[in-house]
């Protein structure tokens, strides 16, 4: 897919980066040059710019892209303007970044199709992750329904996937199973590094140290991790 990315801050740019390391095509869009320097060979492409600029922005490949992205976290009026340059241009996918309430009624109004709070989606996950002990990480799907990972329950070491039940008695679905190897790099230094089984079946088989990543209700999930404690 094809990416635009405006406002190469911390949150921009670290999104801008990890979609090109992802195979994605993206245009890193910023004022400054020290941030266009330091992304050059990290972005597909970068380009010092000002977005406010209406005939400016009409020189970038707009109707090629997916996807615009507004990551602008301190300038309002900027932020504003370059939201509804973008709209005007009738992108096909326009995502917002907010920065406060304020500022996020007015970007609902300019009509944007998505509207990110990276802060607080962040302080969220984080809240989540923390309140169930056990979790290794989490990821909110509604406010009742998360999707975790678990270090795998003793009572669950050896068993197949049909063989834990787990989805009969706490309607809980297993979805994968993450195995940590050890890796060198070329320095020689040793790492653990996630692997991912994919699709499983009844028949397989969990090992002690696997981590599970399961979905279900909130107060289901509490139920499994009590287990580990």
């Amino acid at each position: 897919m094809k990416y635009i990315v405006v406002g190469l801050g911390n949150f921009g740019a670290y999104l801008a980066v990890r979609l090109t390391n992802l195979g994605h095509e993206v245009i890193g869009i910023d004022t400054k040059e020290s941030k266009i320097d330091l992304l050059k060979d990290s972005i597909t492409h970068v380009i010092m710019m000002d977005a406010t600029d209406a005939q400016a922005l009409k020189t970038l490949p707009y109707k090629d892209v997916d996807v615009v992205i507004i990551a602008i976290g301190e300038d309002f009026g900027a932020s504003i303007m370059v939201t509804a340059l973008f709209k005007q241009m009738k992108v096909k996918r326009l995502i917002g970044r907010s920065m406060n309430k304020v500022h996020e009624t007015v970007i609902s109004a300019i009509g944007v199709d998505e509207i990110i709070h990276p802060e607080e989606d962040s302080a969220e996950r984080m809240a989540k992750k923390l309140q169930m002990k056990g979790v290794l990480d989490s990821l909110d799907v509604s406010d009742d329904y998360n999707i975790i990972e678990v270090t795998t329950p003793a009572k669950y070491v050896g068993l197949t996937i049909a063989e834990t039940y787990i989805r009969q008695n706490y309607n809980i679905n297993i979805l994968t199973i993450i195995k940590m190897e050890e890796k060198t790099n070329i320095f020689g230094n040793k790492s653990k590094v996630k692997k991912v089984l994919g699709v499983l079946s009844g028949n397989t088989k969990i090992e002690e140290g696997d981590i599970l990543l399961l979905f279900g209700h909130i107060k289901d999930l509490k139920t499994v991790l009590s287990m580990n404690q």
